[in-house]
């Protein structure tokens, strides 16, 4: 079975960590690996981040291997505490069994559900009972837990810690032995919990598996990792228009170093230079391979005819019009147009590349409008500037 996309992978920068690299190696060319993907089902919505570790298990099971998709049932009412600042909201089992069949067929867009192995991690937690729960928090310890990077600064910071969140990673580590998992994959954030899976596998005279962790997709933002909890997250059931729009008004940093190499198949060196030479029609083409894989092709020729209607120039005659004069910064400009709350705001939608003005991306905060153009600020609000 062929595996140089794995080279392929980590020369785009996808790759977070292997474990045990060459042994994976071998294992994806000797025979059909049980390669375990895990998610709780805490909300009903999975987004773009989400998409890029699809697209890895979708390449993964194109090449023979079986893909065990672990819906964490037991584990969601728990809450997984990997990067959270704060205890996660129990939920109950309707509310999990409720967002799980939203996420099949949010998953189906990217990997073939009827040839994945579907299981719920309440098949053998809730069964092995209290009895099982002692066995698995006799095979960690207080301080393997207290490692974590995301529970140290929630001491430091003085913030509870749930007992219930400490157990989180061998309850995870312990789908591994129930499932018999040769390779598990998961966000780089997920780290600690899949080397769980090892040592826990360990622990019951299991083989151990192999992990591969996936860079994590950045939001919308530019800054922390596309998260529903940061609000800054592009659904895979947000509307084609909207995901076409979210796309683009990312910024040209986040587009090269996150979204075309996680969800993309265009070779590094041909977005590299599509994004030297022209960014606006990098950002054009990247829009439209993501809501083609959402939502098809039909509906991102559309997206994006629709989101070139709306800016075009034409679309700006009945812009609002908006008189300047004696040179003002654009911040102020866009205060004075309710474009952005306060000013922090509206640097950081210019650190975000969010800001346009007559054509050309503005980048300077301390920008001076000396001319009259068209302001657009995200993807929606645009006025036009005349110079008095």
């Amino acid at each position: 079975m062929e595996s140089g996309f794995l080279e392929s992978w980590s020369e785009r920068g996808i790759i977070a960590r292997l474990e045990e690299k060459n042994h994976l190696l071998r294992a994806l060319t000797s025979g059909p690996q049980r390669i375990k993907f895990g998610i709780d089902p805490t909300a009903p919505e999975l987004h773009l981040g989400h998409a890029a570790i699809f697209r890895i298990l979708k390449k993964l099971q194109d090449t023979g291997h079986i893909i065990v998709l672990i819906i964490g049932d037991f584990t969601a009412q728990i809450g997984d505490p990997s990067g959270r600042s704060e205890t996660r909201k129990m939920l109950s089992e309707k509310e999990a069994g409720a967002n799980e069949k939203r996420y099949l067929k949010q998953a189906g867009k990217f990997i073939d559900i009827k040839k994945a192995e579907i299981r719920h991690n309440s098949e053998w937690l809730k069964k092995g009972g209290a009895k099982l729960l002692l066995e698995l928090m006799s095979l960690a310890s207080i301080q393997q837990m207290l490692e974590r990077q995301d529970f140290k600064k929630r001491m430091d910071a003085g913030q509870e810690i749930a007992l219930l969140e400490a157990l989180y990673p061998v309850l995870q580590g312990y789908d591994s032995v129930a499932v018999n998992a040769d390779i598990e994959v998961g966000g780089s954030d997920q780290e600690f919990n899949l080397l769980a899976g090892r040592r826990i596998q360990r622990k019951f005279g299991k083989k151990e598996q192999d992990i591969m962790t996936i860079k994590l997709l950045v939001g919308t933002d530019g800054v922390k990792k596309m998260s529903k909890s940061f609000g800054n997250f592009i659904g895979l059931e947000d509307a084609s228009d909207d995901v076409f729009g979210k796309i683009m008004s990312i910024s040209d940093a986040a587009m090269q170093d996150f979204y075309y190499p996680l969800l993309t198949d265009i070779p590094r060196g041909e977005y590299e230079a599509e994004i030297l030479k022209n960014p606006r029609d990098a950002k054009l083409r990247l829009a439209f391979e993501v809501v083609a894989q959402c939502h098809g092709e039909a509906k991102a020729k559309k997206a994006k005819a629709n989101f070139i209607k709306m800016f075009s120039k034409r679309d700006f005659e009945n812009a609002p019009i908006k008189k300047i004069s004696g040179f003002p910064q654009v911040i102020d400009v866009m205060m004075d147009l309710n474009f952005a709350l306060s000013r922090m705001e509206a640097r950081r939608l210019i650190w975000g590349d969010a800001v346009e003005f007559d054509g050309e991306t503005i980048r300077d905060p301390n920008f001076s409008v000396r001319k009259s153009g068209i302001l657009i600020v995200g993807k929606k609000k645009f006025a036009k500037l005349e110079l008095e």
